[in-house]
């Protein structure tokens, strides 16, 4: 079935629900190898910046570099992806990270740490763009369907993000072949990786997602104004009628707060213990190897579940989900500041509840902003509530080497699952703001 873009528009319009298959293979693709791409340079980024600065209290650094690089790279690529499609967007945030992964080997070759930093600044890029990926699933999917579309994408990163941190000590022992220092070796893989995902999104992400979905909007006689429908005639799940699912936002300002809230609380979390993980476990006499199987259960526990978490989300609402987020994140910071340093197993269990609460939260948090921003200023929007993020998550990774050199990992890890109960008043006042615009009987 097909219909035109615009009144005076001969242009066929694809079949929604093949256009949304075909592009959900891709962006699969894509994210398989981008998530090796970002994990490969999240397992050792603190190791090499404290190796080449000779301090503890520095190395957070690098995830505060890289996060904040993503800031930037997130108003970018939102803003290519609006005013030329997700295709030129995504592909563009990727090559820029390849780029950045070049320009940290070079640092580490030449033993230049002002280089080092301006490297992981660029390297950011691709975090921004593997996260930015998410809206794309959303574009064409049915509102009652969106959560699961943007776990889809979300999942094809495990795999990606699961190999790439236990390649650290194979790609570290190959650097070394090519007289590249040994810590600098993962970020071979990650240029590569993101360069491959660069090149696939190029050729093969086509129809663009926002442009088919505007142009299914004009076709259908929507204004985009509004959320609505993404895809013309697509028909909404009973979840999404009147349950708690879709319409659990308000549609407004208020919607767009409380997504973005959720999302860069958890956000905060994460970073801040998930970067000083790797220092503290090598404090306590582990190894890389040891190191990236830890940081590939976490990465694995960040996007795995996506799926079932996109269902959660989709039957018993965004506000529901999100308040888990918190409490998930509370038990992670309470296991991970009790486990003995010597315990590989509590020390993974730690960070799988941390990677699980943040995928609670950015899930929910996803599915609150789609379902609040409208089409002719959502991928702008979205865009900018990806800097907040980013600039959580570079808050919470220069705090985080600060708060162990000063109070030990413990207190960090305790401090962030505290700070995750946040989201909990939030989600309730947002359910009582619901309540209280609710139309009375009669009305």
């Amino acid at each position: 079935m097909t219909s035109t873009a615009s009144a005076g528009t001969t242009a066929p319009i694809p079949d929604p629900g093949r256009a949304q298959a075909r592009i959900l293979r891709v962006l699969v693709a894509s994210q398989v190898l981008s998530g090796a791409g970002l994990a490969a340079g999240v397992t050792v980024g603190a190791l090499l910046a404290e190796d080449m600065l000779g301090s503890t209290s520095l190395a957070g650094l690098p995830s505060t570099l890289f996060t904040a690089g993503s800031a930037l790279a997130a108003v970018f690529v939102g803003r290519v992806s609006q005013t030329h499609g997700r295709r030129p967007g995504l592909a563009a945030g990727y090559l820029t990270g390849a780029v950045g992964s070049a320009g940290v080997i070079l640092a580490a070759v030449l033993d230049v740490p002002v280089l080092l930093f301006a490297a992981l600044f660029v390297y950011g890029a691709g975090t921004a763009t593997n996260l930015q990926a998410r809206y794309a699933g959303a574009d064409m999917a049915a509102p009652g369907h969106r959560a699961r579309a943007v776990s889809t994408v979300l999942v094809a990163t495990t795999l990606g993000g699961v190999v790439g941190p236990n390649l650290t000590a194979p790609t570290g022992t190959f650097a070394e072949h090519l007289g590249i220092p040994r810590l600098a070796g993962p970020f071979l893989l990650s240029g590569a990786a993101y360069a491959l995902a660069a090149l696939v999104l190029a050729l093969w992400l086509r129809p663009d997602p926002l442009l088919l979905a505007r142009a299914a909007a004009a076709g259908a006689g929507e204004s985009g104004a509004g959320p609505g429908p993404a895809t013309p005639g697509a028909q909404v799940s009973p979840d999404a009628q009147g349950a708690p699912g879709a319409d659990d936002t308000d549609g407004s300002r208020g919607g767009v707060v409380l997504g973005t809230l959720v999302m860069v609380l958890t956000q905060l979390v994460m970073v801040a213990v998930m970067t000083m993980t790797p220092v503290h476990m090598r404090d306590h006499g582990h190894g890389t190897g040891a190191s990236g199987l830890v940081i590939g259960i976490h990465i694995g526990a960040m996007y795995l579940p996506s799926p079932l978490t996109g269902w959660l989300v989709d039957r018993y609402g965004r506000a529901s989900v999100a308040g888990a987020a918190g409490v998930t994140l509370l038990a992670s910071g309470v296991l991970a500041a009790a486990a003995p340093g010597d315990s590989v197993a509590l020390l993974a269990l730690a960070l799988a509840l941390l990677g699980l609460g943040w995928n609670f939260g950015l899930v929910s948090g996803t599915a609150i902003i789609t379902d609040t921003v409208p089409l002719a200023t959502r991928a702008r929007t979205q865009g900018l509530v990806d800097v907040s993020i980013a600039v959580a998550g570079a808050t919470g990774g220069m705090a985080s080497g600060l708060v162990v050199a000063a109070a030990g990992y413990p207190v960090l890890a305790l401090a962030g699952g505290v700070l995750s109960l946040a989201l909990l008043p939030a989600v309730a006042a947002s359910a009582r703001g619901r309540r209280a615009r609710a139309p009375l009987p009669g009305e």
